[in-house]
């Protein structure tokens, strides 16, 4: 598919007021994406788990506009306005103006909450954007009714990407290719796609506890970082690198190889950073404490044999891995051993969860 199989023609149905609501997950990249292209492309392909708990709630209401001209909308964060929030909705749906062409005849009001809090360090932008997206694909099909569901989830992670790029892996359920790779059937640059094998049952369950290390805002955005790739000394390499790994990753969750999977995992996440180190400008997202928690999941696994593992976002937050059935040892171990160097002792547990869901 291209951008232009994106583009509706006239829609059969009109609509008035009305309000949809949907809440989508945020996820947690295995194989990382980072450094982009022009509109919101990947520069390379990744991998991730959908979350289950850590999802943004948003409630859509709409109403045929009355003599305003442009996109109108109002934006509410937890009941109350958010005027810092308006920018980045307003790049939105410039950016997607000529896919939801009827963003312009209604004024909307966003209505969006977390189920995480705010100030937790946990990214909202890929849950909130993915929220938004599917209420208006839910408009856009009662414009058009004919809409298959195919092509409702490829549309709504294709404009979810136009908001935050790894939104569009927020959209579907529990492991999502985003990004072309010639052995993931179906993948594209385009939008995330559900992960074609078949995934091991050892990782259907996996769970996810995140140790929030640092709860303030990032030195540098990710959008920043991601500017840094071009003409970065080692993107080329690290480019191929993801493919590779991509490849390895999909082999593992197929078989189940665990010791594979933590191998890879742990890899991408120290390379992550590693970009970041060695751009220009440089700069450091990881704090002492979450060098002092990854080097006691290492000892701990080396001392139990329990395959528990770690990955990071472009922040200080360590995202502890591990299957089902040692959940109970591991969480022992976080509590005994790693809330200490997390701000406040505060943690989330969260497990690989379903996608999207429609409330309303």
């Amino acid at each position: 598919m291209t951008e232009k199989d994106f583009i509706p023609s006239a829609y059969s149905k009109i609509a008035d007021e009305g309000s949809f609501e949907w809440s989508a997950p945020s996820n947690i990249a295995l194989v990382k994406y980072w450094g982009k292209k022009a509109n919101q492309v990947p520069a390379n392909p990744s991998i991730s788990f959908t979350l289950n708990e850590c999802k943004t709630v948003t409630k859509l209401a709409y109403e045929p506009k009355k003599d305003v001209s442009g996109i109108s909308f109002d934006l509410l964060f937890e009941g109350q306005p958010k005027d810092s929030f308006r920018p980045k909705i307003e790049k939105f749906f410039e950016r997607t103006a000529q896919y939801i062409p009827f963003i312009k005849d209604y004024h909307f009001t966003i209505d969006t909450r977390n189920t995480f809090p705010h100030s937790s360090g946990i990214a909202s932008s890929a849950s909130g954007m993915a929220a938004l997206a599917m209420n208006l694909m839910s408009l856009e099909r009662l414009l058009y009714p004919d809409i298959t569901d195919e092509y409702f989830y490829k549309k709504a992670s294709f404009l979810a990407r136009l908001g935050s790029g790894s939104a569009c892996r927020s959209i579907n359920g529990a492991v999502v290719v985003w990004g072309a790779h010639a052995e993931i059937e179906g993948s594209s640059d385009l939008f995330g796609v559900p992960f074609a094998g078949k995934v091991h049952e050892v990782f259907r369950n996996y769970k996810d506890t995140i140790l929030l290390v640092d709860k303030g805002e990032k030195q540098v955005s990710s959008t920043v970082g991601h500017d840094l790739m071009h003409g970065h000394p080692f993107a080329e390499r690290r480019f191929e690198q993801a493919h590779e790994n991509l490849s390895a990753m999909k082999r593992a969750i197929v078989e189940g190889n665990v010791d594979a999977f933590i191998k890879i995992t742990e890899s991408e996440a120290l390379t992550l950073h590693a970009m970041m180190m060695t751009s220009l400008p440089y700069f450091i997202l990881m704090k002492p404490n979450t060098l002092e928690i990854i080097n006691r999941i290492w000892k701990f696994r080396q001392d139990t044999g329990i395959p528990v593992c770690f990955t990071l976002d472009a922040g200080a937050n360590v995202h502890v891995l591990y299957p089902e059935n040692v959940a109970v040892k591991v969480l022992d171990f976080i509590k005994a051993e790693l809330l200490a160097y997390c701000q406040n002792n505060q943690y989330i547990c969260d497990e690989i969860g379903t996608g999207a869901l429609r409330l309303y």
